[in-house]
């Protein structure tokens, strides 16, 4: 079959499946269209988890969080890396767990005899963080893989399955029993391969709208010949349909059922990192047009767009980033280098006919960037921005004027 929608519509679709066009009433409702919420440290501007919803939820406050996990409506296990989930999807957290019961490794191999005492602490004083527990003065320090006897315990007992994460006091978790943390009306049954393949697929077609097979199973190993077969029977029974991409030949898969937004308003999104409409970077590349990549993990002196940059959507086009960071002490966010695509502003680099030269013009992305960095601003509790460098210079003395 061939491809139905333009890469403009199939990121309007991606848009859209992904909450960025409607407002979303609720935590859990969001969560649960999104499938996960990558959780991350880096904390020059709010974390990446706090950015993500704050992008699709009016008025999101970071309490919000915390809210839904005292609720039991949100959890916190390994998607393709550390995540929120929606509770209803936990009996699906189980497959992966009951690969680890089996033998199977996450990151290092379990210390039984500290994991039984660990555990034992836990059940007879209550809910824990791995600072409460001694750590051996002559171990050695160093790493992030010279973790402590406890804490390793702590994370092989939480990826088992047998505890939870009850809350996060200032980023550091709390464990607790999961038979104290888990509703007793979730359904504890192990799914099949057969039920695991589908609920992947499932739930990335919904919150993407489209993907391939490498894209459906991002970051998880051992999953091909399950997806593979699942995909092959949810396209014969009717629940999606796929595509042949003529250029790479790969076979894409979509939700048969969707339909075009009917407006893109002339608006900004500033997205994190670790969006998941970003987060897979060749997927965004290839279709897109946009080749983006964190910088957090490269040298400094091989940084070309800095340290945190964040992709700028506009409208339905990806025409730049910007590398922040909040000067906490005088709450002011720092555009530490603003950087704009080649044809950023050019109505012939324009995949999307229906978007005039005017429309797409500097004076009209402007007052949509304000905006944005201004709502930005108050999310990461800054009174005030400042642009120190952008690429542009004519978009850079109407921000300099704006921000005096």
């Amino acid at each position: 079959m061939t491809n139905p929608y333009s890469p403009t519509q199939w990121l309007q679709l991606s848009m859209q499946q992904q909450g960025l066009l409607q407002p979303f009433g609720s935590l859990p409702s969001l969560l649960q269209q999104l499938s996960y919420v990558q959780i991350d440290s880096i904390n020059v501007v709010e974390r990446a988890h706090h950015h993500v919803l704050h992008s699709r939820l009016p008025h999101y406050a970071t309490s919000m969080l915390d809210e839904a996990m005292g609720d039991k409506t949100v959890f916190e296990y390994w998607s393709h890396a550390a995540a929120y989930l929606p509770m209803e999807d936990y009996r699906f957290s189980l497959y992966r767990k009951q690969q680890l019961q089996q033998g199977d490794k996450h990151w290092f191999e379990p210390e039984h005899k500290v994991m039984r005492e660990v555990k034992a602490r836990i059940t007879a004083e209550g809910p824990l963080k791995a600072s409460q527990f001694k750590h051996n003065a002559d171990a050695k320090a160093g790493t992030w893989w010279d973790w402590k006897p406890a804490k390793k315990a702590l994370e092989q007992l939480f990826m088992q399955g047998e505890l939870m994460v009850a809350k996060r006091d200032k980023f550091q978790k709390v464990y607790d029993l999961t038979e104290r943390v888990l509703p007793n009306h979730i359904d504890t049954t192990v799914p099949s391969d057969s039920e695991f393949a589908r609920h992947l697929i499932k739930r990335y077609l919904v919150a993407h709208g489209f993907g391939n097979l490498q894209q459906i199973q991002y970051l998880r190993k051992g999953l091909k010949p399950l997806l593979t077969q699942a995909l092959a029977q949810l396209c014969e029974q009717g629940d999606i349909a796929r595509f042949t991409e003529p250029h790479t030949r790969q076979v894409y898969f979509y939700l048969p059922n969707l339909t075009l937004p009917s407006t893109i308003p002339n608006k900004v999104w500033l997205l994190n990192p670790f969006d998941n409409l970003v987060i897979q970077r060749q997927k965004l590349k290839q279709w897109f047009g946009f080749d983006y990549q964190i910088e957090v993990y490269v040298p400094e002196p091989k940084r070309q767009y800095g340290y945190y940059s964040l992709p700028i959507l506009w409208r339905d086009r990806f025409v730049g980033r910007v590398d922040v960071k909040t000067d906490r002490k005088n709450q002011c966010l720092l555009l530490q280098q603003l950087h704009f695509e080649p044809g950023a502003f050019s109505a012939e680099e324009s995949k999307n006919e229906v978007l005039s030269k005017e429309s797409l013009s500097r004076d009209a992305f402007v007052p949509a960037f304000i905006e944005a960095i201004n709502h930005y601003s108050q999310f990461n509790d800054c009174q005030r921005w400042q642009l120190v460098t952008c690429n542009d210079k004519a978009i850079g003395k109407m921000l300099h004027r704006a921000c005096k």
